[in-house]
């Protein structure tokens, strides 16, 4: 019994201590991975105060800094929560930081309540990218959270508290847009700008009385000036700019100041402001276009200053620098060379193109003069137009309005807009229509009155002219720009050749020029709905569109022998042809057109005794609801001469000519006259 008794004793005291020593492991295990959980949460929430503050340098909402930095730290410093925000704001901001990333970054425990974090930060300033930025930094216990451990190496790298950023910019020069002999279209010049001094104008009676006597001066209103002194920058001894002005313009006059600036000058003003168009400062909207801009940039608004805003306004130079407190650089963080913007030289003509807007006197409308040899442009003209020279200097509300306000549209750019060209048409349907050989020169058609219609599944539609003439061949066609003789013709070739051959010259085409443009059409859709469309179209209507520039260069062919040439604006831009038609249906088009105007009954009659050798084609395309009724025509003319030495082409529109009082032949021949000389 004894035995068996200290057996079981020992059997008991074995277990006993098994259990203690399960238990102590238990509680090993426990208070273990409850110091885990607890150094993995502390991990996480150091991590998340990181994020945070990465979060805000990326969106740069510097505002928030505060909330995520030690107190202490900014006390070592001489920093408060203000003057924080306000140096990230005033570097950031100042050296125009966008598109900051962050990369590569790293946390890791020091000891218990501190971790240490890294990361890499790439952004682009307004000089460009600068070198990627490497950052070290702490996260700190402060009470029951995390807080960054912030000093000044967390703005740069290499800054200290004492130090500054310098940044300086040198603005590239603006390239000049160049006419073919070098004179200038789009240039850089200096002006006034007057601006006010606040203080100088008085209290009460007196200061209203002197803005009164400055708005009449400047042509401005009261409240454009009392807006201006309104803006919240603006300090009693501030200048104050007001308008840019002709250096003539400059008078003494109670509060006002006079300073020199730089801006874009255009010398031809309204003569060339559609194809020039003008620069301006950019947009929210243009920023998010184009993200390589900075906010304080100048770029083309409109016409070719857009079109080749690149390569015109180049690189601005610069550079940002870390100063010490002894004003010396500690280092070069950017550093910038200037690169001005390249020069543009058009086949524009200077003279040409001020004798072609000037002739076009008030009618609204556009003209287009090519080398039809070559395809140089020697003028692109749309009236009316606007002053760009007011855009530039800050356009008045008044002036602004007056454009917005008038039913003849100054912004719209006409020598781009499709029209329906009208009889000018004609000489692609002859030359067609002689290539397939459905039309030759002895054919003559008898044509009985001024209208004609196919058959009675016309119903009420007919054909019209304007001269009863009997019996009418391709010349008198001509002479008389008949649209019956026409609507026949295209109607005898059938839909799929005058198509096929209309497709010889440029419709379908985008034409390789810096406007914003629609290709030529034929039709609406693919397919006449009806023989009356086919008939329309061979005329010149039904929804035949083109541009006056499509039409000069459609019709730059019967000036080449058969051969379109494409129309180009950069002088050293290479020749590109196509083969539309044959030069023995051109010459005969050719020939057709020179009776025109030397015939007297001749549409272009008026031309005659300019030149032996001048070709034309009137043509006038009528808009109106339903036939029978009168519409609105619009007046177009197509003038050429091939003679060596006097090789131009001309296409002039305009809109409405009844109420002008003139048609685009008229008002066009002493452009042609000039042409000629």
């Amino acid at each position: 019994m004894l035995d068996n008794n200290g057996k079981e004793g020992e059997f008991i005291l074995k277990s006993k201590r098994l259990l203690i020593g399960i238990i102590i492991a238990l509680i090993v295990i426990i208070c273990g991975g409850a110091f885990y959980m607890a150094q993995q949460k502390a991990e996480q929430k150091a991590e998340i105060m990181v994020g945070k503050f990465t979060k805000v340098l990326i969106e740069q909402k510097y505002d928030q800094l505060p909330s995520l930095v030690s107190n202490d730290s900014l006390k070592k410093y001489n920093y408060n929560k203000q003057s924080l925000v306000d140096k990230y704001t005033n570097i950031f901001n100042g050296i125009g930081a966008e598109k900051i990333k962050i990369s590569n970054m790293t946390i890791s425990k020091i000891k218990n309540g501190q971790y240490q974090f890294s990361y890499k930060l790439n952004l682009t300033t307004s000089l460009g990218k600068m070198p990627t930025l490497s950052y070290k930094g702490k996260v700190i216990k402060e009470g029951k959270d995390y807080a960054i451990d912030w000093n000044p190496n967390l703005v740069f790298p290499s800054m200290d508290a004492t130090d500054k950023i310098s940044f300086s910019e040198e603005d590239a020069i603006r390239g000049k847009i160049l006419d073919k002999s070098g004179n200038e279209l789009a240039t850089n010049a200096e002006f006034r700008q007057a601006g006010i001094i606040p203080k100088e104008l008085g209290k009460g009676d007196k200061k209203e009385k002197n803005i009164k006597a400055i708005a009449k001066q400047f042509d401005m209103t009261v409240e454009e000036i009392e807006a201006k002194l309104n803006q919240s920058w603006v300090k009693e001894d501030l200048f104050v700019p007001l308008k840019v002005i002709d250096n003539e313009q400059v008078k003494k006059i109670t509060a006002v100041q006079y300073q020199a600036v730089d801006i874009r000058y255009y010398p031809l003003g309204e003569a060339a402001s559609t194809m020039i168009g003008y620069t301006g400062k950019v947009t929210a909207e243009d920023l998010k276009k184009d993200a390589t801009l900075s906010a304080d940039a100048v770029i083309g608004k409109s016409g070719l200053e857009r079109a080749y805003d690149k390569q015109l306004r180049g690189k601005n130079g610069g550079k940002i620098s870390l100063i010490n407190k002894d004003g010396k650089v500690k280092e070069v963080l950017l550093e910038a060379y200037r690169e001005d913007g390249k020069d543009i030289q058009l086949t524009i003509d200077t003279k040409t193109q001020r004798k072609a807007y000037d002739a076009l006197e008030n009618a609204t409308g556009a003209s287009v003069i090519m080398q039809p040899k070559t395809g140089e442009l020697l003028a692109l003209v749309s009236k009316p137009s606007y002053d760009p020279n007011k855009m530039i200097r800050g356009i008045s509300q008044k002036d602004y309005d007056a454009y917005m306000n008038d039913e003849r549209k100054p912004f719209a750019n006409r020598f781009t807009q499709r029209y329906a060209p009208g009889s000018t048409l004609k000489t692609v349907t002859a030359s067609v229509a002689l290539d397939a050989g459905t039309l030759t020169t002895d054919k003559t058609r008898k044509i009985n009155g001024l209208k004609w219609q196919k058959d009675k599944s016309w119903g009420n539609y007919y054909v019209t002219r304007v001269s009863n003439v009997p019996q009418v061949n391709l010349e008198k066609a001509f002479i008389y720009s008949d649209n019956i003789f026409f609507a026949q013709t295209g109607l005898d070739m059938g839909e799929d050749v005058l198509r096929k051959g209309f497709n010889q010259f440029i419709f379908g085409e985008k034409l390789d020029l810096p406007f914003s443009m629609e290709p030529a059409q034929i039709s609406n859709k693919d397919k006449f709905q009806s023989q009356i469309l086919l008939a329309d179209t061979s005329y010149g209507q039904g929804q035949v569109l083109m541009s006056p520039i499509q039409q000069a260069v459609t019709y730059s062919a019967f000036a080449s022998n058969g051969k379109v040439v494409y129309a180009h604006l950069l002088k050293d831009a290479k020749i590109k042809t196509k083969d539309a038609v044959s030069s023995k249906s051109t010459e005969i088009v050719k020939k057709a057109m020179m009776q025109v105007i030397q015939d007297p009954n001749g549409t272009a009659h008026s031309l005659n005794g300019i030149s032996p050798t001048l070709a034309a084609k009137t043509g006038t395309a009528e808009l109106k609801q339903t036939q029978g009724t009168e519409g609105t025509e619009n007046s177009f003319v197509v003038a050429f001469d091939t003679k060596k030495g006097h090789e131009f082409l001309v296409l002039s529109l305009v809109e409405d000519h009844k109420k002008v009082g003139k048609t685009a032949t008229e008002l066009v021949k002493p452009v042609i006259e000039e042409l000629e000389k």
